[in-house]
């Protein structure tokens, strides 16, 4: 029974990002596209993959440096084949609450991050205008050195105490 079970799951697959992040993202965006068309993305949640290679703080916000590496099936990032070209480039994710990020972060060798594409161009940042592509962190798991060994996951969460909402009967209907 036991080894059904496990056989099972095997086939299944367990996947290292929430559902709902692989259902809204852009399928398929690499770093070349979103370098080459970064208008076409502007707004639309994308999944990469990544090493982080510098940080910037500012104020409640964390800027994370990373270069690129390309996913696989199961969006685990891998070294590039090819270490020239823009799979092989940088982008910046803004982490909005560094607080609530694990402090674990800084031990993972790799990154799958889930971000919302922003305008680099407009960036009132410590980077300033960039060229690189811009994510605003939705998720992101963490890899440590063995490949199957997952680091850890940061997720943006949002007090449900502060959503604005309408009582019933105000819609204007």
């Amino acid at each position: 029974m036991l080894a059904g079970v496990l056989g099972l799951s095997a086939l299944m697959g367990c996947s290292p990002l929430p559902s709902r992040y692989v259902k809204q993202a852009e399928p398929g965006v690499t770093l070349t596209a979103l370098t080459a068309s970064p208008e076409t993305y502007r707004g639309k949640t994308v999944i990469l993959g990544g090493v982080v290679v510098d940080q910037k703080q500012d104020g409640r916000l964390l800027w994370l440096h990373l270069r690129n590496r390309p996913l696989d099936k199961d969006y685990r990032p891998h070294r590039p084949t090819v270490n020239e070209g823009p799979e092989a480039g940088y982008y910046w994710v803004m982490v909005p609450n560094s607080s609530t990020l694990t402090p674990k972060w800084k031990q993972w060798a790799r990154v799958t991050v889930v971000g919302r594409v922003s305008d680099p161009k407009q960036s009132e940042s410590p980077i300033g205008p960039s060229m690189e592509p811009i994510l605003t962190l939705l998720f992101m798991r963490g890899w440590t050195m063995g490949q199957a060994q997952q680091g850890g996951v940061w997720e943006e969460s949002v007090d449900a105490n502060y959503l604005l909402s309408v009582p019933e009967g105000l819609h204007g209907e």
